[in-house]
């Protein structure tokens, strides 16, 4: 419901995922197979020759290190930039406001309700419920306009439709005291703490 890249992550993260487990196998491969080991060591020892050899051809000119380290650390400098771009993408989309409105009456001005009022009032009227493990609400904006999103988290055996229906209407409460109507997305999830968990009895 956020504008969190959800697709670019999964691209990262598989991407990433990939590399570690080809490290992890190209070293259980050195520490085992003594001739990937004697390959290693030659090739190794090849490249940074050849390395070394760059960085002494490439001096600045008037000096003598290489222009090379220049050109590192100005692709280390866009590495960077584009990793605080793409930590400043995750949760984006999170508002602080329900409610945003121009009050054209008697005295004009803003009338602004905190998100925070519509999070609390639902998680309080949710947290008292057995058949719930657990709640989670948040404010987001989606195309400029504020919206809800309740994550819930049901026991085993708790109807989902029924469950839905009694959110709806809270909600339907809630828009009734804000006096305007809020998009909802419920989510209806399990997780460990559900499956394992056990709603409390009153005998």
């Amino acid at each position: 419901m956020n504008n969190t890249p959800r697709t670019l992550n999964r691209i990262l993260i598989g991407i990433l995922g990939l590399k570690l487990l080809a490290i992890g196998l190209f070293l259980v491969l050195l520490a085992t197979v003594p001739a990937v080991g004697t390959w290693w060591r030659h090739w190794s020892a090849g490249v940074w020759s050849s390395m070394s050899q760059l960085f002494q051809r490439t001096p600045i000119p008037g000096g003598q290190e290489s222009w090379l380290w220049a050109v590192i650390a100005l692709l280390l400098a866009v590495v960077i930039a584009l990793m605080v771009a793409w930590v400043a993408q995750q949760g984006k989309g999170r508002s602080n406001l329900i409610v945003a409105e121009d009050d054209a009456g008697d005295f004009p001005g803003n009338v602004l309700i905190g998100g925070a009022v519509a999070e609390q009032a639902l998680r309080a009227a949710l947290a008292e419920r057995p058949d719930l493990a657990g709640v989670t609400v948040a404010t987001y904006e989606i195309r400029g306009e504020p919206a809800l999103k309740v994550r819930l988290q049901p026991r085993q055996g708790v109807a989902p439709h029924l469950l839905a229906a009694d959110v709806s209407a809270l909600v339907q409460a809630l828009d009734t005291v804000v006096g305007k109507r809020t998009p909802v997305l419920i989510h209806i999830g399990a997780g460990a703490r559900s499956r394992f968990g056990r709603a409390e009895r009153v005998r």
